[in-house]
């Protein structure tokens, strides 16, 4: 049996014995944030509303992509109201297969997915070790970090966004290149990013891709880690360090609409996003109204690219790196 297949039972078995001993209104909400944000968030939505939220997640290591493939397998008989997800791309996969429905919230357009609450992606490294960090993915190939530098495996989470939008800036030919260099310089791939930063922590590597939460989750743990806003591997008009938000939409043929939407607006509130603003997790608002009063947040230059031309990059990104590295 495989594990995504597991994974389906043993939750088909959970939501159905749940539901069956349940009252009042509930919702069921598949999501891949990180689970300390992810329960905060749930149960002030849970005291507010009355409404029960049923949780179903996945691993630091497949995270989004691991609840994607469940989506698309549940698309006949959905057991998912609602679907948050911690970066953007899952959530153009889902929309363009139709298991997203396109729903408003918050006096926004109709769209198959909504964002807010951004983190952007960063150098981390050891002060103790780097006085002068690279600030772009095309310095990480300088000789001088050869054996020094560590990044998240691309084929899930925030990095495979990441190459998609390299391949979208460098094309093809510079992409490949620069992946090249990465392999000559000895990169050592993690299962996640939280993993990335540990490791600088722990001096297996000194420089490593990933996302703002994770550097702060380091911080907190007093680890000697520190971050600088990264540019492209090719510099582009307007090159800055790349926002990756949360996104949430509402599943087609879910088996709580009232209740769905009622979270999707709660989400898309600027309750939330002061709420994760203020977290750990220190995540990046995005509603107008919250822009003044957390814009030491926002980094400098901070780039929003289109995300649906980013995740259609995604599949030849990974062919090539896997190409490149020899798998």
């Amino acid at each position: 049996m495989t594990r995504a297949l597991g994974l389906l039972i043993v939750g088909i078995m959970l939501l159905s014995c749940s539901r069956g001993g349940s009252s009042g209104p509930e919702v069921v909400l598949y999501s891949s944030v990180d689970d300390h944000l992810l329960r905060e968030v749930v149960a002030a939505f849970e005291k507010d509303s009355g409404v029960r939220v049923r949780l179903v997640g996945d691993t630091e290591a497949t995270k989004t992509t691991g609840l994607v493939e469940r989506l698309l397998a549940e698309r006949e008989r959905p057991r998912a109201d609602v679907w948050w997800s911690s970066e953007p791309f899952g959530s153009v996969r889902l929309a363009a297969e139709g298991v997203l429905e396109r729903s408003s919230a918050a006096g926004r357009e109709p769209a198959a997915f909504h964002s807010f609450a951004a983190r952007a992606r960063v150098i981390a490294y050891n002060p103790r070790r780097v006085p002068e960090p690279p600030r772009s993915l095309a310095e990480l190939t300088d000789p001088g970090w050869r054996g020094r530098i560590g990044m998240a495996r691309p084929q899930f989470g925030t990095t495979r966004g990441h190459m998609g939008l390299l391949l979208l800036d460098c094309g093809a030919e510079r992409y490949r290149a620069w992946a090249g260099s990465m392999k000559n310089a000895g990169v050592r791939v993690y299962d996640g990013n939280a993993s990335v930063v540990r490791g600088i922590a722990q001096g297996e590597i000194d420089v490593g891709l990933t996302d703002t939460d994770d550097v702060w989750s380091a911080q907190r743990n007093g680890w000697p880690v520190e971050l600088a806003y990264a540019g492209s591997a090719c510099p582009v008009e307007g090159d800055g360090p790349l926002l990756i938000p949360n996104t949430v939409g509402l599943v087609r043929g879910r088996p709580n609409p009232q209740s769905a939407q009622r979270l999707l607006d709660y989400l898309l509130s600027a309750q939330v996003e002061r709420m994760m603003a203020q977290s750990d997790s220190r995540n990046i608002p995005l509603t107008t109204d919250l822009s003044g009063e957390f814009r030491h947040l926002m980094p400098q230059g901070a780039r929003r690219p289109d995300y649906t031309a980013v995740a259609e990059q995604i599949p030849r990104a990974l062919e090539i790196w896997d190409e490149v590295m020899g798998r």
